[in-house]
């Protein structure tokens, strides 16, 4: 493919991880390419660093759900390669509810593991809890697979005694945990430095056409000619492409997360990642709710908030670290290289979590100094679907809008990306995940329609 014009055969832009991955698989497809990764930082550096470092392999819809299987099997392939130096681990995602009308939610599980629900989805009660095997600190290759839902208030206390009152319903997705993204990141890039990869920090500011494409980097200060392009630009998805004088369908939405340390021994550390769906208003004390209420601008807090608010030990089962993270806000903005952070978030994460686990109380107002709040940016399209595969500019390709979802995603992603990039066999869901979906009116109204959107 390179000719004595060209300095590299594709250009990565981007080097989170979906970025790296793409080049990864890149690489392993034929590692007589040139493929040349770019990014004005450090690898990992931005939204990446910011991840959950979670998995799991349940979405309201099957499409979605293949893609994340897939992309889980090649996680597996790596943990298995390496030993498993990505530290994936399975206990699983629990997500609990008070409601008794769970029809939405029994819709959304049978609809993502639609081809054999009979097989994959247990259901316990009573008289069948026996046969359910509760979370604990089993290794990937012998966790069990698909989804146990537990109902009824004393059959969940009697598996999860640490979890609030008045639960009637809990999903446990047991193809779900926790994988270190950093390392699963930095496998990818020495071995895509092993086959000859090449990394370049500069800062992309044009992109001129000829014969493929020219990158400007700096404003002039340096130049690299290649036949294609690889948009993984993560939250500047859009700044990439008004380079090459396209608009994607994409936004961008800041959310936040709190980790510190539990001195309080808060959270018992074999407890799955454990999400609590009920919308519920924060406890406030009626002198707090009545200040926030007569505050135009915190109003918001002492009102009905959303459901997802979620919560994991972090560190495995020596570690003493906890995470929260909630994403309830709804507002697009522009991706800046430092977010502003709302100085609120740590105290609304930890009442709104403490419902579902009552020990977090012991933090209220005195949080441990050893803590950090940090975020990144969800970039999405509104279906809250990826974007893999060409642009609409002869060469250019892009891979992202992985909301939340980019580590779990990112092999899956890169692997599609590459199939797109080298004329490989695609599969099946691979129009359905790319720009040309938009052309399909049945799937855009199936949709624009569904409630649900797997957003976490």
């Amino acid at each position: 493919m390179t000719d004595h014009d060209t300095d590299t055969d594709i250009a990565v832009i981007g080097a989170g991880i979906i970025g790296i991955a793409t080049a990864y698989y890149l690489k392993k497809a034929d590692p007589r390419l040139k493929v040349t990764l770019i990014d004005q930082g450090q690898p990992m550096a931005f939204t990446s660093a910011q991840s959950g470092e979670n998995y799991r392999n349940w979405w309201p819809h099957p499409l979605i759900k293949h893609f994340t299987d897939h992309s889980i099997d090649l996680m597996e392939t790596i943990a298995r390669e390496t030993e498993n130096r990505i530290n994936m681990t399975r206990s699983g995602y629990v997500l609990a509810t008070r409601l008794l009308d769970v029809n939405d939610l029994a819709t959304a599980l049978f609809a993502g593991y639609g081809d054999d629900p009979d097989k994959d989805i247990r259901i316990h009660d009573d008289s069948t809890s026996q046969a359910y095997a509760p979370a604990g600190f089993e290794q990937w290759q012998v966790a069990p697979s698909g989804v146990d839902v537990l109902c009824g208030e004393t059959l969940i206390k009697k598996h999860y005694p640490w979890y609030g009152a008045g639960l009637r319903t809990l999903v446990h997705i047991r193809r779900a945990g926790m994988i270190d993204s950093q390392q699963m990141g930095q496998v990818m890039l020495e071995q895509f430095r092993q086959w000859g990869g090449k990394r370049l920090q500069a800062r992309l500011t044009a992109v001129e056409t000829k014969r493929g494409f020219v990158l400007v980097f700096d404003n002039g200060a340096e130049k690299l000619h290649t036949a294609m392009a690889v948009n993984a630009a993560g939250p500047f998805l859009n700044d990439v492409a008004h380079l090459f004088g396209l608009e994607l369908p994409v936004r961008n939405v800041l959310q936040q997360k709190i980790a510190f340390e539990d001195v309080a021994g808060a959270i018992p550390r074999q407890m799955p990642f454990s999400i609590d769906l009920d919308s519920h208003c924060i406890d406030w004390n009626e002198e707090e709710r009545e200040l926030l209420l007569a505050d135009p601008d915190h109003a918001w807090m002492a009102r009905e908030m959303p459901g997802a608010v979620h919560c994991r030990p972090d560190g495995g089962e020596k570690g003493s670290w906890v995470k929260l993270g909630w994403a309830y806000n709804e507002t697009p903005t522009q991706a800046r290289l430092e977010p502003q952070f709302d100085d609120h978030f740590p105290e609304l994460v930890l009442r709104g979590a403490a419902r579902l686990n009552p020990s977090l109380k012991a933090y209220f107002e005195r949080l441990p100094r050893n803590r950090t709040h940090y975020g990144g940016y969800y970039t999405m399209t509104r279906e809250n679907w990826p974007l893999i595969g060409p642009m609409a500019v002869e060469g250019a390709y892009v891979v992202g809008a992985m909301s939340g979802f980019g580590t779990m995603a990112a092999c899956a992603s890169g692997e599609l990306c590459a199939d797109w990039v080298l004329d490989g066999d695609l599969p099946a869901y691979a129009e359905q995940l790319s720009l040309q979906r938009y052309q399909n009116t049945n799937l855009m109204a199936e949709l624009n329609a569904q409630q649900d959107r797997g957003l976490l």
